[in-house]
């Protein structure tokens, strides 16, 4: 059996946690590798909706081991928040069924803090971040002064590393005109969740190497999308880790020759949250019907989502930088009873026609969608699962879009409802 990776092949918000949610049901680890409390799935289970930010997947399904890997930024005020929210709903979570990479590093008020700070410039000049402080978090990682889970335990070491931390930090908030962090006060308050966050602490590569040694099916866990990832998107308007399948590997410990099968979730339309170039959105009434149709506002801060038509340019070099085996396509009950679809298939820039997003942030703002045009379907798609139930048009538009991207689609979505799946192809058996 195989171990999947589900990652987004276009700008987040592609339908993750029901297609997560669903696998997990078939899978014995689940595991979350990078991002933090600024993604979120949504999970319809027997009319229940559960929302979840850093908690994977797997921790509402009994039986089931779910990890938060090394790659993860963890903010321990929101996770007991979310965990405690969780159980309110009567989901079971201990140390039995989750671990917590020891390694991981944490998300402090004071992150959250400059993340804002950075985000309301006088300027006006924006990346449309969650104000969550996941980017600055990263920056500490990488600058080697970062906080992790493991300092909660070194009672006698961690003033040491606070105080090195916001050596930095106070002289950042000096320059930006704000007061300073008690680095005592600061210390306190980490000390003081430190019995909460502890138990739930340990080697998860080591668990994930032990499932892997007895047979057990991992499932392994992304956030956001393909084009918000920090090398391979939309840069400078991306987030802070790498979202691309590769990233599952180092961030939970398991080396590449666990990442059996890739799969990539997209959405048969596009949207995006947030600010950068988005070359096929809609500003007309499509746009504005797609958006109420896909009832498409974000799990974590509630915005509107732009919309526009599918980007098979995109998604295909989504496909190829994340190694993606096959799709599962979601929404596709949306897109029921209009006359015609639009799917970019290149771009314009100035005289030149493009095959492929270009890496800069002005050619990429300047690029015009190319559009190939197909004819719609009146009929639902709505709850099919098989694809003797769908519209003649609709299994046209999934043929031409397999083509378009160069892989085929393995799973097809046609409801918020969890069963309501077409399977075309079990990852899990790939």
């Amino acid at each position: 059996m195989a171990n999947v990776v589900v990652v987004g092949s276009q700008w987040g918000d592609e339908g993750k946690g029901k297609i997560v949610d669903w696998l997990s049901n078939r899978a014995d680890v689940i595991a979350r590798f990078q991002g933090g409390h600024n993604a979120g799935h949504t999970l319809v289970i027997d009319g229940v909706v559960y929302k979840l930010s850093l908690l994977p997947s797997g921790v509402v399904r009994g039986g089931k081991l779910s990890v938060v890997g090394n790659g993860v930024v963890i903010d321990p005020w929101a996770l007991l928040l979310e965990m405690e929210r969780i159980k309110a709903q009567g989901v079971k979570i201990s140390p039995d069924n989750l671990v917590i990479s020891e390694t991981a590093t944490l998300i402090l008020p004071i992150h959250g803090e400059l993340d804002a700070i950075r985000e309301n410039r006088a300027d006006g000049v924006k990346i449309g971040t969650t104000k969550r402080g996941i980017g600055p978090a990263y920056e500490d990682k990488v600058a080697r002064r970062a906080i992790r889970v493991c300092d909660l335990a070194d009672t006698d070491g961690l003033p040491a590393r606070v105080e090195n931390m916001l050596h930095h930090h106070n002289a950042l908030r000096k320059g930006l005109g704000h007061p300073s962090v008690d680095a005592d006060e600061l210390t306190a308050k980490l000390l003081e969740i430190a019995p909460q966050i502890l138990p739930f602490a340990g080697p998860v590569w080591h668990e994930l190497d032990k499932a892997s040694r007895a047979d057990k099916r991992i499932l392994f866990e992304g956030a956001q999308g393909a084009m918000l990832d920090i090398d391979h998107g939309t840069y400078p308007f991306v987030t802070s880790s790498n979202t691309i399948a590769g990233q599952a590997a180092g961030g939970t410990g398991m080396g590449p020759r666990a990442l059996n099968y890739i799969l990539g979730i997209t959405k048969a339309y596009t949207t995006r949250v947030g600010e950068g170039p988005f070359p096929t959105e809609l500003f007309d009434d499509v746009g504005q019907g797609l958006g109420e149709r896909g009832h498409e506002f974000g799990t974590v801060t509630g915005r509107p989502r732009r919309c526009g038509w599918f980007d098979a340019v995109m998604v295909r070099q989504a496909v190829i930088t994340g190694g993606i085996d096959g799709i599962a396509l979601t929404k596709l009950d949306v897109l029921d009873g209009m006359k015609e679809l639009k799917i970019c298939i290149g771009y314009k820039l100035g005289d030149k026609r493009l095959r492929r997003f270009p890496a800069g942030a002005t050619n990429q703002a300047e690029v015009e969608p190319i559009y190939e045009t197909m004819e719609g379907w009146p009929d639902t798609t709505a709850g099919a699962r098989t694809t003797a139930e769908l519209p003649a048009q609709a299994i046209k538009y999934i043929r031409r879009l397999e083509e378009l991207i160069g892989v085929p689609a393995s799973m097809i979505s046609t409801s918020p409802e969890r069963e309501d799946v077409i399977l075309m192809r079990d990852p899990f058996k790939a």
